[in-house]
């Protein structure tokens, strides 16, 4: 379960997050879900990657 929105970092069960999830339709995520860090990110021209210090890496 996420705790917090992955492209704002405020918690996901506070506020609407529509607009967070339309930008992510496009971007990476820039906080780590579980614990609110903010993430490494690398973006490629095909694909990106997120690292989190805490939980480990994601890949798009």
């Amino acid at each position: 379960m996420d705790l917090y929105c992955d492209h704002c970092g405020r918690p996901a069960a506070e506020g609407n997050h529509a607009a967070c999830r339309a930008a992510r339709a496009m971007e990476p995520p820039r906080y780590c879900a579980r614990c609110r860090r903010r993430m490494v990110v690398q973006v490629t021209p095909r694909s990106w990657s997120a690292r989190c210090s805490e939980h480990g890496s994601t890949a798009g």
